[in-house]
């Protein structure tokens, strides 16, 4: 099965090789077929700390790191 890849942009970079990650997604409700925005906070490792609140990323399904850490830093998305 392949590994999710999400775009989103760092919340918060305040954890040592930790970001927040806010990734928004848009979907039409079954039944009343209304655009519906739904945004949902992820943590990331940061290995060398190099992102900062602010900056668009993208972001891999990985091994965990820790108890709620299970995506990577992937890249900067422009």
């Amino acid at each position: 099965m392949p590994k999710k890849i999400l775009t989103g942009v760092v919340v918060s970079d305040k954890p040592s090789k930790t970001i927040t990650v806010i990734v928004e997604r848009k979907y039409s409700h079954p039944l009343l077929k209304k655009v519906i925005k739904v945004k949902k906070k992820y943590n990331a490792h940061d290995e060398n700390n190099t992102f900062k609140t602010g900056d668009k990323v993208s972001i891999i399904e990985s091994k965990p790191f820790s108890k709620n850490k299970k995506f990577k830093v992937m890249e900067t998305s422009k």
